[in-house]
């Protein structure tokens, strides 16, 4: 699995610190930066971790500033990309289990590290469950058109 991540300078510790887990897991990561804590803008990292998944380069994205909040609201821009912002395990195994996200959100602000990597575990470890799904699915991405 190639899986692209981003972050703005709030995020990036918190991205720095994912990075080892997701390659124990075998995971390639794609990193489109932010690469230090300077001040920056966190849509042009959104947009590129959102291009890369929608396009098929990348099979899934993470993507961290200080709530999440803004980074999830810009990669939605993107058409196909289905960005959930989360803060605990639960919403972010039903965002695969029932929302098929491509790409999870985190906030640094909100989140701990070992936190992150265990709502990254039970995002990537959750699978799409289809059936009642799809017809919902259908309606978003009829939205982006």
């Amino acid at each position: 699995m190639k899986l692209a991540i981003g972050s703005d300078f709030v995020g990036y510790p918190l991205k720095e610190g994912l990075e080892p887990s997701l390659v124990r897991r075998g995971i390639e990561i794609m990193d489109y930066g932010t690469d230090s804590d300077d001040p920056c803008d966190y849509p042009i990292f959104a947009r590129r971790v959102a291009e890369a998944v929608a396009s098929g380069e990348c099979d899934l994205g993470i993507l961290i500033c200080g709530t999440g909040i803004g980074m999830s609201i810009a990669a939605n821009k993107v058409p196909g990309i289905r960005c959930a912002l989360c803060h605990n395990i639960f919403t972010a195994r039903l965002a695969r289990q029932h929302n098929n996200a491509n790409i999870l959100a985190m906030g640094a602000h909100v989140v701990s590290l070992p936190h992150a990597e265990q709502i990254v575990t039970a995002w990537l470890d959750a699978q799409y469950e289809k059936g009642r799904h799809e017809p919902r699915l259908q309606m978003i991405a009829e939205m982006q058109t």
